[in-house]
């Protein structure tokens, strides 16, 4: 009798045990120091600062550099029958109109440059900013090259830009010179036809062979070649410049006070529309649609979309990938 309540007890006591090591063991697997999957742990507040869009590009200095005249409104565009001159305009050179509802505007070339090219065809459909016109600026200028994703930065056009010529002058307030978009190969209007020639007198003997025809003056290759997205800007006349030489440009396209700003590891997208995840009390997110305006790289500007008081997760949201095939499911259409 004793030796089975002995039997019972000892069995009772490892029965317990084992209950308290897989509790153990499961309250540890529960709960290993970390947090749920899903729990936002990086926050930031918007916040107000005076900001502005400026980014850095490498340069060289170039001799007669290639730059683009945009149409100055939308439009038809009708060329001024004009051709390149061997020498640069003293002043300003009516080379197109662009005429809107009646009303025409003038495309010009600026003084120390010469026409280098059609970009389009005469009474061509413009939209306002379109390079129509490609230029030759006469002498020393400054070009950088630039990517896509420094093309949206700098936008259409660059508010102020200063170089330095590595180990020479600097810095110094570089004047930009037309677009920074690429430009198409240009085409030179031919010249008038000729009067035609007095016909020769009868010869005797074997006919002359043919002539070749002279090329064109618009064919491939007798106008501006075709370029990248690039910054055209000179110099002032004091600054000392050689060919070849590295130039680093600073540009600032654009200025804002007082601005509500997040940083850009919060905000899904950096230019137009955008997304943000807002943390509630409850640490859940919420994805809500803002309007993004300018960025230094750093922080992007919140022009609408938030209070400013919101709490908001970092990283930002995932932008949906697209499905194999590039299908979109839902589109009109589209397989479901």
């Amino acid at each position: 009798m004793d030796r089975r309540r002995v039997a019972c007890a000892g069995a009772a006591v490892l029965a317990v045990a084992l209950t308290a090591g897989c509790t153990a063991s499961k309250d540890q697997a529960e709960t290993p120091g970390l947090e749920p999957r899903g729990t936002v742990l990086t926050t930031v507040k918007p916040q107000r600062q005076d900001l502005s869009n400026q980014i850095s590009l490498n340069g060289k200095v170039a001799i007669n550099p290639v730059f683009g005249i945009v149409a100055p409104t939308d439009g038809e565009l009708r060329y001024v029958d004009r051709q390149p001159a061997k020498t640069a305009a003293t002043r300003p050179v009516w080379v197109a109109t662009v005429w809107h509802r009646g009303v025409p505007r003038r495309v010009e070339i600026p003084k120390d440059s010469m026409l280098a090219g059609r970009l389009l065809d005469d009474h061509a459909d413009v939209t306002a900013g379109m390079p129509v016109i490609s230029a030759t600026y006469a002498g020393y200028g400054i070009v950088a090259d630039i990517d896509s994703a420094q093309a949206y930065r700098i936008s259409a056009a660059a508010k102020t830009v200063r170089g330095q010529i590595k180990n020479g002058p600097g810095p110094f307030a570089c004047e930009p010179l037309g677009t920074i978009a690429a430009l198409p190969a240009g085409t030179i209007p031919a010249p008038p036809p000729a009067a035609p020639a007095t016909p020769a007198p009868q010869q005797s003997g074997p006919p002359a062979a043919p002539q070749a025809p002279d090329a064109p003056a618009d064919s491939a290759g007798s106008g501006s070649e075709a370029t990248g997205m690039r910054l055209v800007c000179t110099a002032p006349d004091d600054v000392r410049l050689i060919n070849g030489a590295a130039v680093t440009l600073e540009v600032v396209t654009a200025k804002a006070n007082g601005v509500l700003v997040l940083p850009v590891e919060a905000v899904a997208g950096v230019q137009g529309h955008g997304k943000v995840d807002v943390v509630g009390p409850d640490r859940t997110r919420k994805t809500v649609d803002v309007v993004l305006g300018l960025t230094d790289g750093k922080v992007v500007q919140i022009k609408s979309g938030l209070r400013g008081d919101e709490t908001i997760a970092v990283p930002g949201p995932d932008l949906p990938t697209a499905p194999p095939g590039g299908e979109n499911p839902g589109a009109s259409g589209a397989p479901k």
